[in-house]
């Protein structure tokens, strides 16, 4: 005869085990949303510097915009790895949200870097 206690109790457990996992995943995630979202703002301050004609004040700011990427690049590629091409990893919409956060910092960075360059060489 099944033992339908065992089974709610087991359920229960499981739940409350994917739900810590959930947890320990968000949590991670909005590590990358904040240090993608700290490396936008800082590659603006940065072009606010030249455009201010501070060049070496934005040089720093960048390489702290620097910094902020590689700290979410870092929790992208463990997540990565931790999932090891087999789905591990439940896809959220905020992990996707994440995502896009990253990849536009990724992508300000590189044009702003550009933008910099430009104003120097008018200077």
């Amino acid at each position: 005869m099944m033992d339908l206690d065992s089974i709610v109790e087991t359920e229960t457990e499981t739940e409350t085990e994917t739900e810590s996992e959930m947890q320990d995943l968000e949590e991670v995630v909005m590590g990358l949303i904040i240090n993608s979202g700290q490396a936008r703002s800082l590659a603006y301050a940065a072009l606010k510097k030249a455009k201010e004609g501070d060049f070496e004040q934005a040089r720093s700011v960048m390489a702290q915009s620097k910094m902020a990427l590689n700290e979410a690049h870092l929790v992208q590629t463990k997540l990565i790895e931790g999932d090891q091409g087999e789905g591990k990893t439940k896809v959220s919409l905020v992990l996707v949200h994440a995502q896009d956060h990253l990849m536009t910092s990724m992508l300000a960075r590189e044009l702003i870097a550009e933008l910099i360059e430009l104003h120097e060489k008018i200077k």
